[in-house]
């Protein structure tokens, strides 16, 4: 039987960028999935033991007034980075949330 789909089922569907872009710019309230962390340093791996690895889904929640430092959510629990930091990480995909999605309750 063919597939059908309708623009809403497919605008549902459809990622609304799956363009490359860094954490930093993911905008509030919008899920992200991790590509890759830049560099191999100290940083690096900090970044990789807070959770923050390849395939991961982050969200941005909130950014300070002047968007430095921003509040993340990622496996179950809220990570604070700076820009500098959160500039390395390489995310795609940037999709909005389904509010039909199950969530952790926020502290």
């Amino acid at each position: 039987m063919p597939r059908t789909s309708t623009p809403e089922t497919e605008m549902a569907t459809t990622p609304m960028s799956t363009q490359e872009s860094t954490l930093d710019q993911a905008p509030i309230g919008r899920a992200v999935r991790v590509a890759s962390v830049v560099g191999d340093d100290a940083i690096a791996r900090r970044l990789a033991d807070l959770g923050i690895r390849a395939g991961i889904t982050v969200e941005c929640l909130r950014r300070a007034p002047l968007g430095d430092p921003s509040v993340f959510e990622l496996c179950g629990y809220q990570l604070c980075l700076r820009r500098t930091e959160s500039a390395r990480v390489r995310v795609v995909g940037i999709e909005p949330l389904d509010a039909s999605a199950p969530r952790a309750p926020k502290a």
